[in-house]
């Protein structure tokens, strides 16, 4: 019987990247994401991958969304945690609400996904989260303190459930990005990211597919001995 996945923010992106490559590998993929509409329909109409919309900020819209889900599709065995936003400006600058929503949408809505999957999972004795970290996480950026914050939340997230899932066969991981070629990198202005991409050991931007083959790698069947690990796709931008 093939696996389960959701997908959060998975209609676009490296979210799209994600989705279409497990369901290539046999998986049975729920897409979900928040707003675009049209998108939604387009990706799903080009795939045939299932769309599902609701807020992963929301605990009671996740808990009813992964209930339709699983209704329409099976138990969810794999959970991808890949949504998530920027709101970018110096602390000294930065409004009260650029830093909720981004800790509501990029971290936050780990905790909601997870909490409403995780039981399940580990009553069946199985389960993959993969949680999609940011080399801004682990390295920090300039004028990115709410995003930089959430993302190194989600590092020590993923290690802190590792361990409370490891003896259940639920495993959990997270994927660091570097630059990725990706709408939200593409709004850097030119001379900015010349010099981004002068940063990086193989000089050039990541490709959302690379992310996905990652993904993909982790949430294996046979992955059931990598645990609490985060693994850098960066181009060798930042190496610890």
């Amino acid at each position: 019987m093939s696996r389960v996945a959701i997908v959060t923010g998975g209609t676009r992106g490296i979210g799209a990247a994600i989705s279409t490559a497990l369901a290539e590998a046999g998986y049975i993929v729920a897409a979900t994401y928040r707003s675009d509409t049209r998108q939604a329909g387009a990706f799903e109409a080009e795939t045939g991958i299932p769309t599902f919309r609701w807020d992963v900020g929301d605990f009671d819209a996740c808990a009813a969304g992964v209930a339709e889900v699983a209704e329409a599709l099976g138990p969810v065995d794999v959970l991808v945690n890949n949504a998530g936003i920027t709101r970018d400006g110096t602390l000294h600058k930065m409004p009260l609400e650029a830093w909720q929503a981004v800790i509501q949408t990029n971290l936050t809505s780990c905790f909601n996904m997870c909490r409403v999957t995780y039981p399940d999972m580990r009553g069946r004795g199985f389960g993959r989260i993969v949680n999609v970290g940011s080399i801004n996480g682990q390295a920090g950026q300039y004028g990115q303190v709410n995003y930089a914050a959430a993302k190194s939340g989600i590092h020590g997230f993923t290690k802190a459930l590792a361990q409370e899932g490891a003896r259940f066969g639920v495993t959990v991981n997270a994927i660091a990005p570097g630059y990725i070629d990706s709408d939200m990198v593409r709004q850097v202005p030119e001379k900015v990211l010349d010099k981004i991409i002068a940063r990086i050991p193989v000089q050039r931007l990541g490709q959302a597919s690379e992310i996905a083959r990652g993904v993909r790698f982790l949430v294996a069947d046979d992955a059931g001995f990598i645990t609490g690990s985060t693994l850098s796709i960066n181009g060798g931008q930042h190496m610890y």
